[in-house]
């Protein structure tokens, strides 16, 4: 593991443009496989996460070729993937194994998947219980967890399952297993979650409705779906540029564009709380891309007030929360979060890493059960602290990072190697924002 040291910064100025999003990546790259013909993909997320989804389509009989700036798909169709030969490495992507757990689950193949030590602690039990409900068969680990193989059923049953927790990983994997699956498959939501999946799938002519109905979310996929390619350009990904949009916020003199930002409203949640804490946030050429609105952030030095963040907002920023507590450490007055308890299963239990790794770099944190309460320094620099553990999660390395920037000393963090799994020019962009 290379450890790094994050300075003091000057002003972050000037233009950056941050990678593509994730979750349409991983998204474009899997529907772009079930379609049959051709499909380009411009601006796609080249982190290990996007790229070990697009391994475990290659090795599922899709072709996936990186043509200059774009990738290029040629789809098997929807039923034509294959048994793959080998199990399946999904790293440490959480996305890819849920979402491709569902596309197996309703093709009569076998397929292992595996994953990193990180990845094999995660609960994939979230999606085994509506895909074995579907007809497909698994074989976890001890705990419902990786490795695990499972058998898919084709036909597969279709079936109407009401979301347990808001989770935009299980709503997509039973909507894909539904691509397969002849008749109707019906997920309901209680809480949105972020919607990139019924989005896409229109694009790419499923049919699909998605309807309220007494204050839940009603999506419904006919089956089986034929698929036409698509031409994508992914917009930049709002959980890449939150951690930009919190180190303008916070370091003095910075005037920044982020530019390219995916705006979905299911995901923007981060930038609506900056905007309540009073960061200075603008969005310029707003527009839409592929059916996702998208627009250029200019983001100033404010002065930030702590607040009471609101857990109906969560799900739209659930990956955010690590580098909001990084702008909370720095705001005037008591920021409170609550609500979080998912924080806990993510990649590591971010809110006592988070809590453990501000109080290192110097910050005034109290750890409760389903949040944290972070009184701030009001805009005075974090005395900074080392070495501070990242626990392999990308998340807590680049919020960390950020602390660095406004802090007396520096942060050194244990590891830089996770950043790369999502943001693998991040300290790249960093410098020259910095310079």
């Amino acid at each position: 593991m290379t450890a790094h040291r994050f300075l003091p910064s000057g002003p972050l100025t000037g233009r950056i443009r941050v990678p593509g999003d994730k979750s349409i990546s991983h998204r474009a790259l899997m529907f772009g496989a079930l379609a049959v013909g051709r499909s380009r993909i411009s601006g796609l997320l080249e982190g290990e996460d996007v790229l070990a989804t697009a391994a475990a389509l290659r090795a599922m009989g899709a072709t996936i070729e990186r043509t200059g700036e774009d990738w290029v798909v040629d789809g098997v169709g929807v039923g034509g993937l294959l048994q793959p030969e080998q199990a399946l490495d999904m790293g440490n992507s959480g996305t890819s194994t849920r979402l491709l757990m569902g596309l197996v689950a309703s093709h009569g193949i076998t397929a292992a998947f595996t994953g990193d030590a990180s990845l094999s602690k995660r609960p994939m039990g979230r999606v085994i219980d509506p895909l074995s409900t579907m007809g497909a068969s698994f074989t976890p680990s001890p705990g419902g967890t990786l490795p695990l193989i499972m058998e898919g059923m084709q036909p597969a049953v279709p079936i109407t399952y009401r979301l347990p927790i808001a989770s935009a990983q299980v709503k997509s994997a039973v909507l894909l297993a539904g691509l397969n699956t002849p008749g109707i498959t019906t997920v309901i939501e209680p809480v949105p979650t972020r919607d990139h999946t019924e989005r896409m799938l229109g694009g790419f002519g499923a049919k699909l409705e998605v309807e309220e109905k007494d204050g839940e979310r009603v999506i419904r996929i006919h089956g089986p779906a034929d698929l036409n390619p698509c031409d994508i350009v992914v917009p930049g990904d709002p959980s890449s540029a939150a951690f930009f949009a919190v180190a303008a916020s916070i370091v003095p003199g910075s005037d920044l564009v982020i530019e390219n930002v995916g705006l979905n409203p299911t995901r923007d949640g981060i930038f609506r709380v900056l905007a309540q804490m009073g960061a200075n946030i603008e969005k310029l050429d707003e527009r839409d891309v592929g059916g996702e609105p998208v627009a250029d952030l200019r983001v100033r030095h404010a002065k930030l007030r702590g607040i009471e963040v609101d857990p109906a907002i969560a799900p739209s920023m659930i990956d955010e929360f690590p580098v909001l507590f990084i702008a909370a450490a720095l705001a005037d007055g008591t920021t409170e979060t609550t609500g979080l308890e998912e924080l806990r299963v993510k990649e590591s239990d971010r809110l006592s890493a988070m809590a453990e790794a501000l109080k290192l770099a110097g910050a005034n944190v109290e750890e409760t059960d389903d949040g944290l309460v972070i009184e701030g320094t009001a805009g005075q620099p974090l005395p900074g602290g080392s070495p501070i553990a990242t626990h392999l999660d990308h998340r807590i390395a680049m919020s960390m990072a950020i602390a660095g920037l406004v802090s007396r000393d520096g942060v050194e963090i244990d590891s830089i190697e996770p950043i790369a799994t999502s943001f693998p020019n991040f300290t790249v962009l960093l410098n020259e924002a910095a310079k």
